[in-house]
C-alpha cells in the first residue's frame, strides 16, 4: 500500500468516526433521560478522540505508534443488536455502543491483514486497539450496571 492509498484509508476511518459523532449527537437530541444523555455524550467524546488520534497518525511518522494490549470481556459477542435504531433504554444504548466499537475494531484488523507493510499494519493495529479499549469500557459498564443488577 503506497502512502497515498494509506492516507485515503485513514481518511475513510476519519469519515467513519465523524459519522459516529453525528450519530451520537442525533441520538442525544432524541433522548429524554438525562443519565442516558450523559452516557451518549461520553461515547461521542470518545469518537471525537478517535478522530484526533487518526489525524495525528496521518501527520507523524508511523514508527511512533504504541499499541496497548486490551482485555476483552467478549460480552458483545453474545448480545444481539437492538432492532430500533434509536435505543430507548440504557441497556440498548450500551449494546449499540459495544457493537459499533466491535465492528470498527474488526474493520481495522481486516485492513491490517490486507497490507504487507509492517509499519502500516502497526497503524491499523493501533486503531483496532483503540476501538477494543472503547468496547471494553462499554462492556465494563454493561457488566456492572446490567448484568450485576440481574
Amino acid at each position: 500500500m503506497d502512502r497515498q492509498k494509506f492516507e485515503s484509508v485513514l481518511d475513510f476511518a476519519i469519515d467513519r468516526e465523524k459519522e459516529a459523532v453525528k450519530f451520537y449527537n442525533d441520538l442525544i437530541k432524541l433522548t429524554k433521560s438525562f443519565d442516558i444523555m450523559e452516557t451518549i455524550r461520553t461515547i461521542e467524546l470518545m469518537e471525537r478522540n478517535h478522530i484526533t488520534i487518526i489525524e495525528k497518525m496521518k501527520n507523524q511518522e508511523i514508527g511512533d505508534v504504541v499499541i496497548r494490549s486490551v482485555n476483552d470481556l467478549k460480552i458483545s459477542e453474545y448480545l444481539v443488536l437492538p432492532e430500533e435504531k434509536t435505543p430507548d433504554n440504557y441497556q440498548d444504548l450500551l449494546i449499540m455502543a459495544m457493537k459499533r466499537e466491535e465492528l470498527s475494531q474488526k474493520l481495522y484488523l481486516s485492513l491490517a491483514e490486507d497490507v504487507n507493510e509492517p509499519e502500516i499494519q502497526k497503524v491499523f493495529h493501533k486503531l483496532a486497539s483503540e476501538e477494543a479499549r472503547h468496547k471494553l469500557t462499554f462492556e465494563n459498564l454493561y457488566d456492572s450496571d446490567i448484568l450485576k443488577e440481574n
